[in-house]
């Protein structure tokens, strides 16, 4: 999976449409292959993002769980951990 699309369910606040939109983006550029697609692509290109985030907001709307909501600043904390550790020299 794309190391730049986040998980969005279950955090509080919910996740912002901007947030949805920019998962969306980077989705549909992977699955391209194009971070800025051609002038003949672009329509389809910007079609896909607006389809991929339209029905990530419905999926993130409908999903239910039992666990209580995360906190941003934790998992953003938990991440620059993993990340200090994956890039430390040696």
């Amino acid at each position: 999976m794309c190391r730049n699309i986040h998980p969005l369910h279950n955090f509080e606040p919910a996740a912002t449409s901007d947030e949805v939109y920019a998962a969306a983006l980077q989705y549909v550029r992977k699955v391209s292959g194009a971070t800025k697609p051609s002038k003949a692509n672009q329509a389809a290109f910007e079609r896909a993002v607006a389809e991929v985030a339209h029905i990530t907001q419905h999926l993130l709307d409908e999903l239910v769980t039992a666990a209580p909501p995360k906190d941003r600043e934790v998992e953003a904390a938990k991440a620059r951990a993993r990340a200090a550790r994956r890039y430390a020299t040696v």
